[in-house]
């Protein structure tokens, strides 16, 4: 094959751990995040309620948008999640503060199927969930290219930082294989909490 001096190798693109520091947020990111989204825009409780359910219950973007009312039960506090990816339903407990931001989104938006709406009752988009986190991280300044997926492993680190166990974060999670789930626990920093006493 016949190579001129001036081409260039083919390179491959890289993974998505190769071109990011890390692919999760912290809690305390996560709250700046939310602070910023509940600042910005005409539909801030919306938008920041959108992140706290994402993170919360780690769930995928997909699964954020498509969320029903009919998936919640504001009187016992809790949330049927359906997960995709034929990923495990679970039902999640809501904390107060879920609940609390739920109710007012349903005054907010009456008469709704879906728990996120745009003015014109349509569900919120991929697209658009994917905007607000980006308007929000930045004007959070954060110093991290956010994305959605980041919320779901928010939780997941989380969750095994807690010192919570691998099965009932799998289950959590919805994850099918266990191997998804381990990646959280091998990467907590409780494991490594003792190693220097000062």
């Amino acid at each position: 094959m016949n190579k001129s001096k001036n081409s260039l190798p083919h390179l491959r693109k890289p993974k998505n751990a190769e071109c990011r520091e890390r692919e999760h947020l912290t809690e305390h990111e996560i709250d700046k995040l939310m602070r910023a989204a509940k600042n910005i825009g005409r539909h801030g409780h919306r938008d920041s309620t959108m992140i706290l359910i994402a993170y919360r219950h780690g769930l995928r973007i997909t699964e954020l948008v498509r969320l029903k009312w009919s998936q919640i039960d504001l009187y016992q506090g809790l949330l049927h999640v359906n997960r995709l990816k034929n990923g495990i339903q679970s039902t999640h407990p809501l904390a107060g503060v879920e609940i609390r931001s739920l109710r007012k989104l349903k005054r907010d938006y009456p008469e709704t199927d879906f728990l996120f709406v745009s003015e014109r009752k349509a569900p919120v988009t991929d697209h658009t969930f994917r905007k607000i986190l980006t308007r929000a991280s930045q004007f959070a300044k954060l110093d991290l290219k956010v994305h959605p997926h980041m919320l779901r492993h928010a939780a997941g680190f989380k969750l095994a930082n807690d010192g919570n166990d691998t099965r009932s974060i799998q289950l959590y999670l919805g994850h099918r294989s266990i191997q998804n789930t381990i990646r959280y626990t091998e990467l907590s920093s409780e494991r490594f909490k003792n190693f220097w006493q000062d």
